[in-house]
């Protein structure tokens, strides 16, 4: 949720430009950093497929190999990094019950009043205070607490109605799956489409209503509380595009993370 709250505040400024290009420069270098870290992962994946054709001959080895593949799986942690949430994400070939509406009501509240989530708006408090994005706001205390609830709203609106409001009346499940196997390219494909397709609650795949519309709703409720020369059409259309976007950013980067965990971190993140 941190980017997308980044993006957020960046994209209200009175200088949209030089903002989105920092936001750009900041998602591009998180990029090259996964493509840099997924080639040794792909390295530490395959050691079985090498031990294999190095052994011909020893007909006892495959059972063993195969027990030891489900220990080599890289795992989704509850944390990325011991901080940023990541409740929701899935191991991959993992089978789990359908979320019940208490399971999408506690991922939307430990997501919004985790002890990270009150970093994040004050971060970005700060961030838009020291560039004055809303005058309306002024300085000081006052106006850095005026910074800080506005940015607060944004977070918990939006995960209320992504992960629990939307969801509970579409069926749908608000977990992110990893698909955690095939090429690099096709699991970022995988990880990005998941901003419009995602499970039903019987587990079919079905068009992401929560996501789209979900955003979408709380982007139209934020313009209610800023001030009202934020409130135009042009300005919520383009945070709804946004927020869409940044989460599609982070399923790639929850799709990654258990390889980068793995190969970069040796797994010392706990899971």
């Amino acid at each position: 949720m941190f980017m997308r709250k980044l993006c957020r505040s960046s994209g209200r400024s009175l200088q949209p430009a030089p903002a989105r290009r920092h936001f750009v420069g900041g998602v591009a270098s998180l990029l090259a950093i996964f493509a840099l870290s997924i080639p040794l992962a792909a390295q530490q994946a395959d050691p079985s497929a090498s031990s294999q054709t190095a052994a011909p001959s020893a007909p006892a080895q495959p059972a063993p190999q195969s027990q030891a593949a489900p220990e080599q799986s890289a795992q989704q942690t509850k944390r990325i990094l011991g901080i940023i949430p990541n409740f929701r994400a899935v191991s991959s070939d993992t089978t789990l019950p359908p979320q019940s509406v208490k399971d999408k009501f506690l991922d939307a509240t430990h997501d919004s009043f985790d002890y990270s989530s009150f970093f994040i708006p004050a971060a970005l408090a700060g961030y838009s205070m020291a560039r004055d994005t809303y005058p309306e706001f002024h300085q000081g205390g006052a106006g850095y607490a005026r910074y800080f609830w506005h940015a607060a709203v944004d977070q918990t609106s939006e995960n209320y109605m992504v992960e629990f409001i939307v969801p509970v009346i579409t069926h749908e499940d608000t977990r992110y799956y990893t698909l955690g196997h095939g090429s690099f390219l096709h699991r970022t494909g995988y990880a990005l489409s998941r901003a419009v397709v995602t499970r039903s609650d019987s587990g079919r795949e079905v068009f992401n209503i929560s996501e789209v519309v979900g955003a979408g709703a709380a982007s139209g409720i934020s313009s209610c509380y800023y001030p009202s020369r934020e409130r135009s059409f042009s300005n919520t259309a383009s945070e709804w595009g946004l927020d869409v976007g940044i989460d599609a950013a982070s399923f790639v980067f929850r799709e990654f993370w258990p390889d980068i965990n793995r190969s970069v971190f040796r797994g010392k993140q706990s899971q």
